[in-house]
């Protein structure tokens, strides 16, 4: 499993609390440092069912400069959205998990974090 993070992040924080308190294997990704290649956000989206606005982050300062709060959101303008994601990884949502069976959530909530967890031998997770 893999976890997509930004240290100064809250909900990052509290993904990793609850990896943790499970006992998760996990490998942590610092995704400012080491951005995704749009490949691989690709791959991400493919596994999450969204597309590349479904995980932006308008707000920040790097998506409010580019303007994507105005860009189109059709199949023409995927590309557009996928390169911004990866010169810009800051408009990421966060935390990204993506687990060994597939399973890739956005980590947000207690639950989104719950679905990445290995089942135990009686099926829950």
């Amino acid at each position: 499993m893999e976890i997509w993070i930004n240290p100064a992040c809250s909900k990052c924080a509290s993904a990793l609390d609850l990896l943790d308190a499970y006992e998760a294997e996990y490998t942590v990704r610092h995704y400012l440092e080491d951005p995704p290649t749009p490949g691989e956000l690709e791959e991400v989206l493919a596994r999450l069912g969204l597309e590349p606005w479904d995980i932006a982050r308008t707000g920040e300062s790097a998506a409010v400069a580019l303007g994507v709060v105005t860009w189109p959101r059709d199949p023409a303008a995927r590309p557009r959205w996928i390169t911004a994601l990866a010169e810009h990884p800051s408009i990421i949502q966060r935390p990204i998990i993506t687990a060994d069976d597939g399973t890739t959530v956005v980590g947000r909530t207690e639950e989104a974090v719950r679905a990445v967890l290995p089942r135990d031998p009686s099926g829950a997770r």
